[in-house]
């Protein structure tokens, strides 16, 4: 109530001190492929028919517009026009737009050539979505966190109903995705991930930094490994190298704190060195501890980028990201059964992540190519820890204390010939893995360290007909490593792939897509470092395979809307299989816990196919949309080769999202997500009274039992008001805003007397009137300046 009333005070108050003042937009125009350049391009204002040149840097400026939104439109002699929509201007902070621009065939006299404004490049002309940079800032329900953000992108869906962040692309497993942040690869992108998967309750990646997100799904090029349903790339923006800039965030789960700006400026107009900055704090063990609830997440992040121009034709980029974490439990003055449960069944979860990357990017002199150098570390500590009395911290029966660390050297080599573009790729990673792991529910305990190398090449040769129509692409890549009975066995991750796009019409309106490629990916450390009785036994553990096969056809109703329709289907081969449970691990990694510390057999098989509707509009008339339904199955054999449904096996997926903005700077925005039945593991009833708290499930069942459909809607509101030079920007998110029931599987506890002691004989018992349909409030102010 304070929170609102708060709002309702700022937004009767600062109207009458603030003022509509006028704003900057800066930014750089350079050549798509060679990344050079363009001075003289014509850059302009659509709305307001006002316009400048770039330079001999190709950088510009738009001075004194109106702190409203605009579509900005890049033209020049030779290239495609290019637009973007959406770009806010304010009266301070306001960060660069860049645009890259594409050549065109062949000149064409007067004719005006415009770009497909939304992505499409020759090696993956399928499944790309990207969100922009205000798409991101603004998405309804997200709360800032990246996350959350990408799963309104169509056939992407997370854990139903629950406190986690798992990307679920096309009923593949969560940890079945890779994560580049400006080409250096993260290991996850959430705080509290589960180890062996990637997702967690709460984004690590500050929506502030961010110049675009790009999701690739059913199809990557080759020069990405280890990946079998998802590439997504995070765009970092460079820091600004004219102006020091500061954005703060403050909601009601975090503060951040953003800071950017040249270095070693001197008496220059720009700065050949900039940087930018940050460091977010949480704020939900407080929220959490107010409410009374028996868990209390707490963490700290920090990110960074550094850009240094050395020459025309060499810049050095340093980038990192990092996390602190302490997951830990809080007991309530009182609680219901519901809390009991969860006080007796939470982990304790400790954890430290840290990535760091130095890239050198060399542009070669008459356009003829570039190559970047790549040197990475990621480390991931994790104390991950379950007690019988987790009040005291006694009676630990699990326990898995493990660092796990990569060291990576990446060679990008890419070549323009022709009509050709030449891309190779070269890798070599250096694994260390330890873990100290206790389970007394498995009867297993021990303390091991592994280390090896991964390898891998490839290459990929993409061009396109003469009158640009046609569009295709051909790669091939293989991976190997020094760990594995068969790790050097080469040929047995061949992995070609092959793409094309047709355009049927002049105007470049209809368009067919098509993509087949085979995909594989090393099983989790967390599976190849377990041990059995001093001995690693899974050794013979097999890299998993994956073979795609996509259709789609494209439509672009306008310059700024389209119509897609998709068909996929995914093929699984040598998938890890439980040994003591009989399940496919693809099933798993969706909760807090350790994914694949136990003994596997590679012998299991999955599938995925269906068909994906999108209907997407940009920016315009002061509204946007995204609209898509994905129908899919999801299915993998066990230790029997039996298909049974996934746990991912929703089969219907309908997201919808989409704001508009009224006068005065005010814009609502809303997110709809509903969500077929999704399949669960029952709890063995008891297996789980001779364990508990451990709570054992009962796998044989999977897919025999469903939750209810899940249905939610986010909705947010957002007001800026334009000071001399700052901006101030206040924002409500509503999440579950109708209050539909929020489906949650059953869950159990031990029967207790009122003041909370154990009965004897000891009983499992369901806990009763489990309500998840409440309203999540969040407050939240952003200023820029």
């Amino acid at each position: 109530m304070r929170h609102l009333f708060f709002l309702l005070t700022l937004l009767v108050s600062l109207p009458l001190a603030a003022f509509q003042s006028k704003g900057n937009l800066s930014g750089y125009v350079t050549d798509s492929k060679t990344g050079e350049s363009i001075p003289g391009a014509t850059v302009q204002v659509v709305e307001l028919q006002t316009g400048a040149i770039t330079d001999a840097q190709g950088f510009y400026t738009l001075e004194n517009l109106p702190t409203e939104t605009f579509t900005i439109q890049v033209s020049f002699v030779g290239y495609e026009t290019q637009s973007k929509f959406n770009v806010v201007i304010r009266s301070g902070g306001n960060p660069d737009v860049n645009f890259e621009l594409k050549e065109t065939v062949s000149e064409l006299g007067e004719v005006v050539v415009t770009a497909n404004p939304f992505l499409k490049i020759e090696e993956t002309p399928l499944s790309i979505q990207k969100l922009s940079r205000e798409e991101i800032a603004t998405y309804p329900g997200g709360n800032n966190d990246i996350a959350k953000v990408v799963q309104s992108l169509p056939g992407v869906s997370g854990s139903v109903g629950g406190f986690r962040n798992d990307i679920i692309i096309r009923g593949g497993a969560p940890n079945e995705n890779v994560y580049y942040l400006d080409g250096i690869e993260i290991p996850n992108i959430n705080h509290f991930a589960t180890q062996g998967s990637a997702g967690g309750p709460v984004g690590l990646l500050n929506v502030s930094f961010f110049e675009g997100v790009t999701l690739s799904t059913s199809a990557f090029a080759a020069q990405y490994d280890n990946a079998l349903s998802g590439v997504l790339q995070f765009d970092q923006r460079n820091g600004n190298n004219r102006d020091f800039r500061t954005n703060f965030r403050l909601s009601s789960s975090e503060s951040a704190l953003t800071f950017e700006g040249p270095l070693f400026k001197g008496d220059n107009e720009a700065s050949k060195t900039s940087f930018i900055a940050s460091a977010r704090r949480s704020y939900l063990q407080f929220l959490f501890q107010a409410i009374d609830l028996p868990f209390l997440p707490d963490y700290w992040d920090y990110q960074y980028k550094v850009t240094h121009e050395i020459d025309e034709y060499n810049e050095i980029l340093v980038t990192g990201v990092g996390s602190i974490d302490d997951f830990s439990i809080n007991v309530p003055d009182e609680y219901d059964p519901e809390q009991q449960a969860t006080l007796d069944q939470v982990p304790i979860i400790k954890q430290q992540t840290n990535t760091i990357g130095v890239s050198w990017k060399r542009r070669n002199k008459y356009g003829k190519g570039f190559s970047t150098l790549s040197l990475s570390n990621n480390r991931l500590e994790n104390d991950f820890r379950r007690f019988e009395d987790n009040v005291n911290q006694t009676g630990l029966y699990l326990q898995n204390l493990s660092t796990e660390a990569e060291t990576k050297f990446r060679y990008n080599r890419t070549r323009f010939k022709g009509n050709w573009t030449l891309v190779s790729t070269a890798s070599l990673q250096f694994v260390s893995y330890d873990n100290n792991s206790l389970d007394l529910v498995n009867s297993n305990n021990f303390d091991n360290r592994i280390s090896f190398t991964k390898y891998g090449a490839s290459f990929q040769a993409s061009s396109a007909s003469a009158d640009d129509r046609l569009k295709y692409s051909l790669g091939i890549r293989v991976d190997g490593n020094s760990f594995t009975e068969s790790g050097n066995d080469l040929s047995k991750t061949i992995s070609p792939r092959f793409s094309a796009s047709y355009t049927f019409d002049t105007q470049k309106k209809w368009s067919v897509n098509a993509s087949l490629g085979r995909y594989f990916k090393i099983p989790p450390y967390t599976i190849l470092g377990y041990t059995e009785t001093g001995s690693l036994v899974n050794k013979n553990a097999e890299y998993i395979r994956s073979d795609h096969a996509v259709l789609g056809l494209e439509y672009l109703l306008n310059p700024s809307s389209r119509f897609t329709l998709e068909g996929f289907f995914k093929k699984y081969d040598n998938y890890p299989v439980s040994l003591s449970q009989g399940v496919s691990l693809a099933n798993l990694g969706g909760d807090f816990s350790v994914l694949g510390n136990e003994n596997i057999s590679s012998t299991g098989e999955g599938r995925t196919y269906g068909m994906e509707f999108l209907y997407q509009k940009k920016f315009t008339n002061n509204y946007y949309a995204i609209l898509a339904y994905t129908w899919y199955k999801s299915e993998f054999t066990g230790l029997d080769g039996v298909y049974r449904s996934s746990a991912w096996d929703s089969n219907h997926l309908l997201t919808f999202t989409g704001g508009y903005k009224f006068g005065n700077n005010w814009e609502i925005s809303a997110r709809t997500r509903y969500l077929g039945q999704t399949p669960y593991a029952p709890v063995d009833q008891a297996a789980t009274l001779d364990n508990y708290p451990a709570i054992v499930r009962d796998y044989d069942r999977l897919g025999t039992v469903r939750l209810n459909t899940f249905n939610q809607t986010d909705i947010r509101i957002d007001k800026k008001w334009n000071f001399d030079k700052w901006t101030f920007n206040v924002f409500l998110e509503l999440q579950n805003a109708f209050g539909q029931d929020i489906p949650n599987e059953p869950e159990y506890g031990l029967d207790r007397d009122a003041q909370g002691n154990i009965n004897t004989p000891r009983q499992l018992v369901l806990i009763e009137d489990i309500d998840n349909s409440g309203i999540l409030p969040s407050l939240g102010i952003v200023i820029d300046f």
